[in-house]
This record gives structure tokens, C-alpha cells and sequence, in this order.
């Protein structure tokens, strides 16, 4: 198994970076971009490997597609113009392009087939499955589609009134995609407020969509037109290094032309709750907000994390657990079972490493608790193939004692190629 050394031990970090652009954008830019009518440009993309999964998927259904490293062209062909594509969709790692694509099929007048990585077979299907049958899509599967493979034999879809019974924006993306191209509208209700970039993606491609409180209706038949989408760094990606900054000793770090859509911005409310010293400011509030986020080494208290802001943070769990073992008191997070569905079990998997480095640690059948301040150790970790436990175990390398060995690395690639890279500018500067 391939494995690295990490940088331990580090002084302070210093610096400014870009962080890659927005995952969660860069997917949906494509998507929108192949289903609207016109060329639509896309700069900032983050050219990692689950986004490059949904270009290559779309070349597949006869998208014409054009990549120049975070530069990507898009000749769309309406929501009529895809083709059946002649072999497997492979999504690789991508649970968001497995899922929304899936959306995207349901309203096809092809069978198509789906299929990933070892990891997306172990992924639930089900939460889009069942609404996307209930519009129409004959959808079957492994367990009677709880699992990939898949396969969808799309057509005409009737309209829904659906509940989520989980908060996930990747369920509720599926809906909207297939309700895009039913007779009527669709409404959903979800449980707690989600990221809603597929919504503001409507918009952007000049589509309609309503929203009253955490009610959302679409209505279907609307032509999409192309347009130049310009996507935000990923907030993401850049809580490592907020992260970073804030548990390593004299250290200011800005992180440039972030993405600040409130559904996503929990981990800024969180660390300001522990007492991390941030400022925020804005650059943008059309379209998808950003601005740039400065981090300074911080005086860290523990606290409670759960209810609606965890839809606002889920991604950034696996970081605030190593942020609390920073912190004085014990920090609690709860309502969050949807870890167990990511690309690991993110529960199971965070206590275990970080309990391999001397954290004290345990996890909770929704969550963990982390009791700090503790002293973190040498040790063989591993990202378990997980893109988000890598990165967060290399920044535990910044502040442990004694050598630390990270086994499958290469996982970070999937959404910041130039971790390693950026990660050196800092402790350098």
C-alpha cells in the first residue's frame, strides 16, 4: 500500500492560497452546462478526480465536453438531446454524480446503466431510488437497487409532492433534475435546509424555482439556457486550513475567494463558537457569495455541535473533531448518522484514527465526543480511501509529536490534487 511521511511538528503556518474551486459547483456547472441549450463556459473548476467522473459521464451520453485544466467548455444538448450511452456510466468515487445523474436518467427515453468504485457500492441508493420511481423511472439494482450497479430505463415522469426523510442536498438535486422534466411541478419539503446550489443553478441557467421556508417547488418543461458559471473556492476544502491555522502555533492564514453560501458556512459559525479568532470579508453576494477567510492561531473552547447546522457542516465533521481535540472542555456532536453513508463510515472511521494518535475520542450512534485539551502522538494512519480523512489526518500531523506515516494518500485527490502542494507554500512561508 502506498504510503507518506507527513510534516510534523510545524512551527506556524503563514501564507495566502487559493483553495480549488467549489466540488459541489463544479459538478452541478457541468451537469446544468450539458442540459442547457448554447455553450456554457466554466472557470475555476475543480479538475479532481470525482468532478473529471461527471465529465466523463456526459461524454458518454454525447455531450461534447472540452477540459483545459480549471477552464471547461460545454456545447449542451437540452434535456432531449442526450444520447444512450454505449457502455457502463462509470461515476468512479462520486456519490454526487451517481445521484444526480440519476435524476438526470429518470427522465430519459434510454435505459442506461450506473456503477462506481468500492466504495459507491457500498453507498445507500434507495433515498433516490424510491422518489424517483414514484415519478415513473424504472430503476433496479443490486438489493433491489439499494446498491450499484443500476440500471434506469427512463421516460415520461409525473410530478411529486415528496418529504425527505433525510437532509441530504444530494437527494433532494436528484428530485429537482427529474422534476425538471416531469408534467408539472414538484414540491419537496426537506427535514432541515440543505446546500442549495442545484437551486441557484436553476437560476443561473435561467430556469425558475420557488422556495418558501424549507418548502421548494419546480416546475417542469423549463428550457435551460447557457451561460458562463465562475465557481468559488471550495469552503470545503479550505476548513482544513482554517482548521490548520487556528491549533498550530503563530500562524495567520488566508484563504482566498472562498464560497460563502450560507448552507455552507456552519464551520464558520462553529469555530467562532470555540473562540477561533476569524475574519471574514466579502468579495461577492451575487449569484454564489465569496470572499476570503483569514485564521489566526486561536484560544479554543469546547461545545455542543447539532440540530439544523449539521446539513450546513457534515463535510467538515471529520476537521472539528481534530479541531476539539485542540480545545479545553469537551466538545458533543450529535445528529449526525448521515457519516455513516459517506465515502466511510466517517464515525467509525474518525474516532479510530484519531484515537491511533493518543486523541480522546469516542463515537456515539450520531456523532462523537471529543474531550481536549489533548497532546497529539506519532503513529500509521490511513485515509481508508476517504478524501476527507486524509486530509484531516495530515493536518493532525501538523501539531502531533513523533512521526506519522499516512497510508493510501492519493485519495486527496479526488477533491484537492494540490493538498500536499498548498500545504508546503504555508509551512514554508
Amino acid at each position: 500500500m502506498e504510503s507518506v511521511a507527513l510534516q510534523t511538528g510545524i512551527s506556524s503556518l503563514n501564507g495566502s492560497i487559493s483553495v480549488p474551486g467549489d466540488k459541489s459547483i463544479s459538478h452541478r456547472s457541468v451537469m446544468f452546462g450539458a442540459l442547457s441549450e448554447g455553450e456554457t463556459t466554466i472557470s475555476n473548476f475543480l479538475p479532481g478526480a470525482d468532478c473529471l467522473s461527471t465529465i466523463s459521464c456526459f461524454k458518454q451520453l454525447g455531450v461534447d465536453i472540452s477540459q483545459d485544466g480549471p477552464t471547461v467548455r460545454i456545447s449542451g444538448k437540452g434535456f432531449h438531446g442526450l444520447q444512450q450511452p454505449d457502455g457502463v456510466l462509470d461515476v468512479g468515487n462520486s456519490g454526487t454524480t451517481i445521484r444526480l445523474l440519476m435524476g438526470i436518467l429518470a427522465g430519459q427515453e434510454f435505459e442506461a446503466s450506473l456503477a462506481g468504485d468500492s466504495s459507491i457500492a457500498k453507498r445507500p441508493m434507495t433515498r433516490v431510488v424510491h422518489p424517483l420511481r414514484e415519478m415513473g423511472a424504472e430503476i433496479d439494482g443490486k438489493n433491489g437497487g439499494e446498491f450499484t450497479p443500476l440500471k434506469i430505463k427512463g421516460g415520461t415522469l409525473k410530478p411529486i409532492s415528496y418529504e425527505l426523510p433525510v437532509a441530504s442536498a444530494q437527494v433532494k438535486s436528484a428530485i429537482l433534475l427529474a422534476g425538471l422534466q416531469a408534467e408539472g411541478a414538484t414540491t419537496i419539503v426537506e427535514p432541515a435546509r440543505t446546500r442549495d446550489h442545484t437551486e441557484k443553478m436553476i437560476e443561473s441557467f435561467g430556469g425558475k424555482i420557488e422556495r418558501q421556508g424549507n418548502t421548494i417547488t419546480v416546475k417542469g418543461k423549463q428550457a435551460l439556457r447557457a451561460t458562463h458559471i465562475n465557481v468559488p473556492g471550495d469552503i470545503s476544502s479550505a476548513a482544513f486550513f482554517m482548521v490548520a491555522a487556528a491549533i498550530t502555533p503563530d500562524s495567520e492564514v488566508k484563504l482566498l475567494n472562498v464560497g460563502l453560501n450560507e448552507t455552507r458556512t456552519g464551520i464558520i459559525d462553529v469555530m467562532k463558537q470555540m473562540g477561533a479568532d476569524i475574519t471574514v470579508d466579502v468579495l461577492t453576494t451575487e449569484g454564489e457569495p465569496a470572499g476570503n477567510i483569514t485564521v489566526r492561531t486561536s484560544k479554543l473552547t469546547g461545545t455542543e455541535i447539532s440540530g439544523d447546522i449539521i446539513p450546513r457542516l457534515i463535510d467538515e465533521l471529520p476537521i472539528i473533531a481534530l479541531l476539539a481535540t485542540a480545545a479545553e472542555g469537551q466538545t458533543v456532536i450529535r445528529d449526525a448518522a448521515e457519516l455513516k453513508v459517506k465515502e466511510t463510515n466517517r464515525i467509525d472511521t474518525v474516532v479510530h484514527e484519531l484515537t491511533k494518535l493518543g486523541a480522546n475520542i469516542e463515537g456515539t450512534d450520531d456523532g462523537m465526543i471529543i474531550t481536549g485539551k489533548t497532546k497529539l502522538h506519532g503513529g500509521t494512519v490511513s485515509s481508508h480511501g476517504d478524501h476527507r480523512i486524509g486530509m484531516m489526518l495530515s493536518i493532525a500531523g501538523l501539531v502531533a509529536e513523533g512521526e506519522i506515516e499516512l497510508e493510501n494518500p492519493s485519495a486527496i485527490d479526488v477533491s484537492y490534487p494540490e493538498f500536499f502542494e498548498h500545504l508546503s507554500i504555508l509551512t514554508q512561508s
